[in-house]
């Protein structure tokens, strides 16, 4: 019997919008598309519920996320890999006067 692999997983790069919920994360996701009557290109965002085991992302975190199995009523991805973290401590400025 020949042994059949498994195709790879889809991926999708995003930005987290939410972390509210436990082990959960809303990432957006942002493609350019041609509009199919004007040829004009227009952006197309969409949400994912991913899974974060850890709860190791942030709000603002770059993200890739990795189609899986049904988590629950919503989740179908799961969190791959953080490529870039979110500024939060930002240093004020004092200005001399």
């Amino acid at each position: 019997m020949a042994e059949t692999t498994r195709p790879r997983a889809k991926t999708r790069e995003g930005v987290v919008v939410s972390t509210a919920m436990d082990k959960t994360i809303v990432v957006v996701v942002s493609r350019r598309i041609k509009h199919p009557q004007y040829r004009k290109y227009i952006r197309v965002n969409k949400k994912y519920a991913a899974h974060d085991e850890k709860n190791e992302c942030n709000k603002g975190d770059r993200v890739v996320i990795a189609e899986s199995r049904p988590l629950s009523k919503r989740k179908r991805w799961r969190l791959q890999t953080i490529l870039d973290r979110a500024v939060t401590d930002v240093p004020e400025l004092r200005t001399e006067e």
